[in-house]
């Protein structure tokens, strides 16, 4: 029996919380992702260290200074990116100075200035084919600075003087002194296995817990209950249909998903295509939906016409099946190893742990959906949608978006892919009919329907006020969802 189910009533709510903030968050530092949260998963230590072992096979490390989540993957996900404190997501440069930020304070004492530690990346940066960091260039110095922001905002660097951003702007001139926190350092990154060793990012992926077991054996079906709880606390949405045959049993168990609500403090909502967890306290997704902004407030509204657009039945839309994966984001990653840095000797076979990727499991028989399909919508019916929208309302978007159109339908579409809600299908795709087959098309997978219904109310601004403020000028439109 989980701890979760003997806790006192009045305290419950507390656990509740540390689990949220540890299954959101993966590392907790005495000030990420807040001051309070350390405090919190410490009381509660010892009981999460066993539910989250016993429900997940997550093994949790907690000190007087950090607490770390290590996590059993069964697939990779790019919804999670690392981001800079402009809230751009992070490019390959930018993960590469961080990795190379990571050897270099691992080595360093409990100071260094931001100039060591670019001249230290910078010999580092050498060693990799294609990376490079030149302090003469603003560009590399920018994406460098994003990559300590990242660090600082979890505690591992803290400024002790100086200023990042005049370094930034002028080496010669400006400099930043940053103490290290070493436990910080170490416990943002500690792989399993020596990465040397490895020839596929799937040998980081194992739960040892699995291996060996036969499909009708009790371990296996508690492996695949732990499989199923790992999805509803990592996905948007659990779909049936992605997951195995004796995996689905288990989401059809009332036993497992009360088992991650009790947890949680979360409710499951079930529909005859999955099952997702829904998140009223705002603190357990990395991304809110519905919300304030523009670019969810136009996601909203697009959710809305695409309902009205597939539930109309006059003029019924294409429908076609999901496709799967041409190429897993696990291939793309063991693509990029370079086989001179794999230590041949004592090379680890992945073979066992490449079973239990997700592109093996898209190709399984679809028992639970081999007749399902789902309504296809072209890029070019979206564009035009969004185009009307702004027409419409443009008035009340942030400004930015105003005058990119463009750039406003790419970030509102890879939100809805991000919540799982659409998938994109590139032009030309083998899904596609001769309707459709000329231009790129999306997807509308089940859980848009749940919030479509969106109706907007537009506040306008009484006679007496002579100025608007400037940060209510793009927060005007409020669409919302029926029912909610």
């Amino acid at each position: 029996m989980i701890h979760a189910r003997t806790i006192d009533s009045l305290a419950l709510d507390s656990y509740q919380r540390a689990a949220r903030v540890i299954l959101a968050n993966h590392l907790i530092t005495r000030s990420y992702p807040d001051r309070i949260a350390l405090p919190l998963l410490r009381r509660w230590a010892t009981e999460l260290r066993e539910d989250l072992a016993e429900l997940f096979g997550y093994r949790l490390e907690v000190t007087e200074t950090t607490a770390r989540l290590f996590p059993v993957l069964d697939r990779l996900e790019s919804g999670r990116p690392a981001r800079t404190p402009g809230d751009r997501v992070f490019d390959r440069r930018r993960y590469a100075y961080l990795s190379l930020a990571l050897a270099a304070l691992g080595r360093a004492g409990d100071q260094i200035t931001l100039s060591e530690l670019a001249d230290q990346v910078a010999s580092y940066a050498t060693r990799v084919d294609g990376l490079e960091l030149s302090t003469d260039r603003a560009a590399d110095r920018d994406a460098f600075v994003d990559a300590v922001a990242w660090l600082a905002a979890r505690g591992a660097l803290t400024l002790a003087d100086g200023d990042a951003g005049g370094w930034a702007a002028d080496p010669e001139a400006g400099e930043a002194l940053y103490d290290i926190d070493r436990a910080v350092v170490f416990a943002i990154f500690r792989p399993p296995r020596v990465l040397q060793h490895l020839r596929s990012v799937r040998g980081l992926f194992e739960d040892e817990s699995d291996s060996g077991t036969s499909a009708s054996t009790p371990q296996a079906r508690a492996a695949d209950a732990r499989r199923v709880r790992r999805a509803l606390v990592e996905r948007p949405v659990v779909y049936a249909r992605e997951l195995t045959e004796s995996e689905r049993v288990q989401l059809g168990t009332e036993k497992v998903v009360a088992e991650v609500e009790m947890l949680t403090g979360l409710r499951a909502e079930r529909r005859a295509e999955g099952v997702a967890l829904i998140d009223t306290s705002g603190r357990f997704s990395d991304v809110r939906f519905p919300s304030t902004g523009t670019l969810a407030q136009v996601a909203l509204l697009l959710v809305g016409e695409i309902a009205d657009l597939v539930l109309d039945i006059d003029n019924p839309v294409e429908r076609r099946r999901r496709p799967a994966p041409a190429t897993t984001l696990a291939d793309a990653l063991d693509e990029a190893i370079p086989e001179s840095t794999v230590f041949t000797p004592l090379a680890i076979s992945t073979d066992p742990i490449a079973a239990q990727d997700d592109s093996d499991i898209q190709d399984e028989p679809d028992r639970a959906g081999a007749d399902a399909d789902y309504p296809v919508v072209p890029m070019s019916w979206i564009r035009e949608t969004v185009q009307a929208l702004t027409d419409r309302y443009g008035s009340t978007f942030a400004a930015q978006w105003q005058a990119d159109v463009p750039g406003l339908t790419r970030e509102v579409l890879a939100l809805l892919e991000r919540l799982h809600l659409v998938e994109p299908l590139a032009a030309g795709d083998e899904t596609h009919s001769a309707a459709t087959d000329s231009e790129p098309a999306l997807l509308i997978l089940p859980a848009l329907a749940r919030y479509r219904g969106a109706v907007v109310t537009v506040r306008t601004r009484a006679k007496s006020e002579l100025f608007a403020s400037a940060s209510a000028l793009g927060d005007h439109a409020y669409p919302a969802q029926k029912g909610s």
